[in-house]
Order: C-alpha cells, then structure tokens, then sequence
C-alpha cells in the first residue's frame, strides 16, 4: 500500500510539472527568457491559456500599416482578444464531431504516440471572428481556409522578393485533430485530457513541438520561415522568433510576418 502511494504522489508531481510547464515556472528546466524587440513586423502573443484561441488578421493589419499610425500598429500587434473554446452544449448541435474528445495519453511509459480515445462530448461551436487569417492556441496554429509550406530559410529578410518564388511549393491545408489540442486538465492524474475538435494546420504547428517522455515535457521551437497560402491568392510569411515570455512563461509567442507577400 505505501508503494502504491508513493507511486501516485510521483505521478501526482509529474502531472503538475506538465501543467505548469507552459506557465514559466518551470522556465529554467527548459531554456532562460529572451528579451523581444517589437516593432513593425512582428506579433507579441500571450498565447499560454488553455481555454483560448487568438485569432490574427493580416489584412487589418497592412491596412492599419498604411495609414502610417505607428501607435495604431503596434497595439494591433500585440493586444488580441481571448475567444473561450466551449465546452458544454446549449444549441442544437450542427454535426456529429464538434466537441471535446478525452483521450488517454501515456505519459509516464511510451509518451504521447500511445494514446486511447476514452469520451466524446458534444460542444458548441468554437466562435470567431468575421474576419481573420490565422488563429493560435499555445502550441497550435489553424489557419482560415489557408495551406502551409515550410521553407529553408531562417529569416524572412533572406526571402525571395516575392511568394511567386513558391508557387510550385507543396502547401499542407488545416486538418482534422481530436488530440492536439488539450483543454480541460482536470483529470489529468489519470492521465487523461480533454481535447478540442478542431481543424488545425500540423505544418504551422510544427514552429513549437512538444515532447513527451521526458517529464516535465521538452519544448523546442522551429526558426524556419513558413510561407501561407490563402484561398484568395494573397501569401503571408511567419516566423516564430520566440516562444519564451521576458519573464519566462512558455507559450506566449513573438511571430515575425510579412504580408502580404
């Protein structure tokens, strides 16, 4: 019986490690805060709740750039409104696959390849705006009907003059996922996540991974230039500068960008 205490007391830590991983209190296990420069061309996200997505406008962006409002801009840039993820039902349900999924991860054994679907709840819809490009959630991007490409080069400025350098470039589209994005933690020491059904672009998400073993997680972020196709043509480039808050909290993104381009 003592055994099998001590067995659920460490398990108990390593769960709230996880947890709090993306929060800066474990900051110093990972690697130490950056300090960011911000200035035209470059997004500040606090990024590091659970239960929010964060919608980005380009176009509301070059248009506020073009009047030449300094100020207006880089308030834009990083002030950003939090939209909740439901997660109860109060309308008629318009499919069958909007909802929270809870699935068993292996965290303490083979990690987060090794999962079990174990519920399906039915949710409203996740709100958005009327007019947006991009959306993030912590570690996850989705874009608005838009496909990603992944490129070489490390700094927007080393780009191509225009996006038609990347027209014969495979672009990845949004797809569905039931796991990656987690919200409700609350039955975390059984090793169980809620997740959000959601259209999310894998390719854009890859500028932060996370793994898992070992515990607490290890965070590492992609430098790379990743180039956005939108439906109507327009291109956008991104790059996560840093992933790392001043004051050390994990999630809470700075996102160099060019658009259009």
């Amino acid at each position: 019986m003592r055994r099998i205490k001590t067995v659920y007391a460490a398990m108990a830590v390593a769960v709230a490690l996880t947890a709090t991983a993306c929060n800066g209190i474990l900051s110093d296990i990972y690697d130490e805060p950056r300090d960011s420069a911000l200035g035209s061309g470059q997004l500040v996200v606090d990024a590091t709740n659970w239960h929010d997505w964060y919608y980005i406008d380009f176009d509301s962006l070059a248009a506020i750039a073009a009047t030449g409002d300094s100020a207006a801009l880089a308030h834009a840039e990083t002030s950003f409104t939090p939209y909740p993820i439901p997660t109860a039902l109060t309308t008629e349900p318009a499919d069958t696959t909007t909802g929270m999924y809870t699935y068993w991860f292996d965290v303490f054994g083979r990690g987060l390849d090794n999962y079990d679907k174990r519920a399906f709840t039915p949710t409203d819809a996740q709100p958005k705006p009327a007019h947006w490009s991009i959306a993030v959630h912590r570690n996850n991007v989705r874009t608005n009907g838009g496909a990603v490409f992944e490129t070489n080069y490390s700094s927007i400025a080393d780009l191509p003059p225009t996006g038609a350098a990347f027209a014969s470039a495979t672009f990845t589209p949004d797809e569905w996922s039931e796991r990656d994005v987690w919200v409700d933690q609350s039955q975390m020491l059984r090793s169980l996540i809620g997740c959000q059904g959601i259209m999310v672009n894998k390719v854009l998400s890859s500028w932060i991974k996370v793994a898992i073993p070992p515990m607490p997680p290890a965070f590492t972020g992609n430098s790379h230039v990743f180039i956005i196709r939108f439906p109507n043509g327009k291109m956008a480039a991104v790059q996560l500068a840093n992933y790392i808050s001043p004051k050390g909290a994990k999630c809470w993104l700075t996102i160099n960008y060019k658009y259009p381009y």
